[in-house]
């Protein structure tokens, strides 16, 4: 299938350069920041979180008085990240070099009294670094006093893990270090999302952080050999093991995601689903007795390929497979890991082309982290795939409502991961015809400039955050039905959801708030076209060179090439759109085909159509529904009854009509019933006209309330 989200990178080669300290962009982003004493860092896998973090903490001992470091990570084979390392040989002021008797990552239960005992007498100790999982810290806090913090570097990684909720624990030990000892904090995640209404801080607990953001675009762009990213969705029938061969190329390097035992999708026999899996692919030759790896012969071709099963409960033979996992360098030692709960953050499997997960994934985040599992620069790849399968939602199914919820939320996470993967466009207010846009900038008429350092914060390193919270958002979801009109979604629903997320702001700070983040939205969301490029790109071209060779008209070259050249230029366009641009552009006056002067050559695609950046103001901006496409896309790729399900249930639990809704509606009525001269049909298929008329009948009877108050 088509999928939802497609990115194309540069491969700049930046993301591996290093400045004078051995330190990577992100890293030294990172450094500037060592006098913070609350520090957030957001940056995406492979990003180099963990060698930031030594920087970081080795500043904190050396130059800034604190006398321990401590480190604590979700799982113990995260503590592999941060073994001892030779920072001076690329120009650092010292080594990373914590003892072996305090890395507490090792074999064993992580709670265990010996564990808890280690942690308490480092604490004692003139040690300086100790290594820990997320369960040994919380523990071991248990026992001390938060004074015993004061002078101690307290680093979190994967931060996401916590949550302002009373009842999460490592929350909850945080926050008191924070309020009661005189404690550095640093907090690292690749990802800021919980998957729940909870935030992972409290506002007034995550004003004190200072904040260092590094996106994945600046990651992914600036890799070597990654050339794109694409998210889609292939929906199936009955049993996912029916149709898992038809998303599971065994020529790419893939992880797969079995679904959760509890799950709708799953068969509720996760050994069999593996075996079943395997025995679909070919034959097992043997399965290694040291490392616990099957050998598998294709049926198909004979080609040999090394599976991993991580599904495996035994833990002493799931353990010989992860500690094969951790010794892989080269491209031919993996072929196919199949994984339940592991395999995700912190997983390090750089070959990687294909994460492929079966069913829902309630959390934002740990779609993202899947999501990085493949994400990562490699040799053997220049493009990497995340592949969801989903059950179809059948109207005969008495769990259909849930099967469409669970639809809404895959599509609103491949939303949001489109809006951490492309690329950030600076938005500026065009003043007038003269104001011209520079290069990365899109100019746009009626835009509010921030007009406090609050609202200039949140859009510098919240708005991902926003939109997280925004997309999960119940009315949000239902949204991409149709069934709203996008200026209500525009100018109620997200005000709304602004408000509750940041009750601080002025009304006048919401609506700047507003404006962007729709505005980041919807241009993301559609391509943005530079007439420049395309022209060069079809001067270029090696089809189009050809054929005025052979003496092919240029109508004929118009008509059947152009084409051609804008899809591949901009491939996320439908081959229908790409024709489409090509006829417009065709028609254009020669002064617009690029080059210096005061117009903007570039043009935007938005709801169905291609406008010129130069045109651009925030009210057509709020015109525009930023789900559309993805719902365009999800409605060519299931059949039409089963987008009629979809609608169906959507409508069942639509939004209940307010004021501010009927206000924007009622000029659009007015003139719905000048052009048609009759009133919106409540019974139409059309979702707008429908909910035109739903917006009358709310009016009579807030008409008829009014009446009754006035006697």
């Amino acid at each position: 299938m088509q999928n939802i989200v497609q990115v194309n990178y540069q491969q700049t080669g930046q993301s591996k350069s290093t400045n004078a300290y051995g330190m990577r962009e992100m890293q030294a982003r990172a450094f500037e920041e060592r006098e913070a004493q609350y520090l957030l860092i957001k940056s995406p896998p492979a990003s180099g979180k963990s060698r930031a973090l030594m920087f970081l903490g080795l500043d904190k001992l050396k130059n800034q008085g604190l006398k321990k470091v401590i480190v604590a990570v979700p799982e113990r084979s995260i503590g592999s990240s941060f073994a001892t390392t030779d920072l001076m040989k690329w120009g650092f002021f010292a080594n990373w070099a914590p003892k072996d008797e305090y890395n507490l990552c090792t074999a064993g239960s992580e709670v265990s009294a010996s564990k808890v005992k280690a942690f308490q007498a480092f604490m004692a100790s003139d040690e300086e670094l100790l290594i820990c999982t997320h369960a040994t810290f919380r523990f071991a806090c248990a026992e001390l006093d938060a004074t015993a913090f004061d002078d101690t570097l307290v680093a979190i990684d994967e931060f996401h893990h916590v949550s302002a909720d009373a009842e999460n624990r490592l929350g909850d030990t945080l926050r008191t270090i924070i309020a009661e000892s005189s404690a550095h904090i640093i907090a690292m995640t690749g990802s800021y999302f919980r998957g729940d209404s909870v935030p992972v801080l409290r506002a007034e607990d995550e004003a004190k952080f200072s904040k260092v953001t590094y996106n994945y675009y600046e990651q992914l762009n600036g890799y070597e050999y990654l050339k794109s990213l694409g998210v889609g969705y292939h929906f199936y029938q009955g049993k996912y093991t029916d149709a898992i061969m038809e998303v599971l190329d065994t020529n790419k390097k893939t992880i797969l995601h079995i679904p959760n035992v509890n799950s709708g999708e799953s068969t509720k026999d996760k050994h069999s689903e593996v075996d079943f899996i395997i025995d679909s692919i070919g034959d097992v030759v043997k399965q290694d007795v040291d490392t616990g790896i099957i050998t598998l012969k294709r049926r198909e071709d004979g080609k040999l390929l090394k599976v991993a099963n991580l599904v495996d409960d035994t833990q002493a033979d799931r353990d010989k497979v992860v500690n094969y996992l951790r010794t892989i360098d080269s491209v031919d030692d993996m072929d196919l890991i199949i994984a339940l709960g592991m395999a995700k953050e912190g997983f390090d499997w750089p070959y990687c082309e294909h994460a492929l997960t079966v069913g829902y994934r309630g959390s934002l985040t740990e779609i993202i982290q899947i999501i990085g599992r493949a994400t990562r620069d490699s040799e053997n790849k220049t493009h990497a795939q995340f592949t969801n399968l989903l059950a179809q939602p059948d109207a005969e199914d008495a769990e259909v409502k849930n099967s469409v919820n669970d639809l809404l939320k895959a599509i609103t996470a491949s939303l949001l991961m489109e809006q951490v993967l492309a690329f950030n466009w600076k938005f500026k207010t065009k003043k007038d015809e003269n104001d011209v846009a520079k290069p990365g900038e899109i100019k746009v008429r009626g835009l509010k400039k921030p007009s406090t350092k609050r609202v200039k914060d949140i859009l510098k390193a919240d708005l991902n955050d926003l939109k997280a919270t925004v997309l999960q958002d119940n009315a949000m979801k239902k949204a991409m039905s149709g069934n709203i009109d996008p200026e209500v979604m525009n100018k109620v629903l997200i005000p709304q959801v602004i408000a509750k997320k940041y009750p601080d702001l002025s009304d006048e700070e919401k609506e700047e708030v507003r404006q962007y983040l729709v505005l980041e939205s919807v241009v993301k969301n559609s391509s943005v076209i530079d007439l420049k490029d395309l022209k060069q790109a079809i001067k270029e071209d090696a089809e189009v060179q050809q054929a005025k060779e052979q003496g092919k008209t240029n109508a004929s070259i118009e008509k059947e090439l152009v084409p051609k050249v804008v899809k591949k230029l901009y491939p996320e366009l439908s081959d229908d759109e790409a024709e489409s641009f090509s006829k417009m552009m065709l028609k254009l006056p020669n002064n617009t085909e690029g080059g210096e002067g005061k117009a903007d050559k570039r043009f935007i695609r938005m709801a169905g159509r291609f406008v010129n950046i130069d045109d651009l103001h925030i009210d057509l901006i709020d015109q525009v529904n930023p789900f559309q496409r993805a719902f365009e896309v999800m409605s060519k790729s299931v059949d039409a009854k089963v987008l009629k399900v979809i609608q169906e249930t959507i409508e069942a639990t639509r939004i209940t009509m307010d004021f501010e809704e009927a206000k924007i509606l009622w000029p659009k009525i007015q003139a719905f019933v000048k052009t048609y001269q009759r009133e919106p049909n409540i019974n139409s298929y059309d979702p707008l006209e429908k909910r035109m008329a739903e917006c009358i009948v709310y009016l009579k009877a807030e008409k008829r309330k009014q009446m009754e108050a006035n006697g």
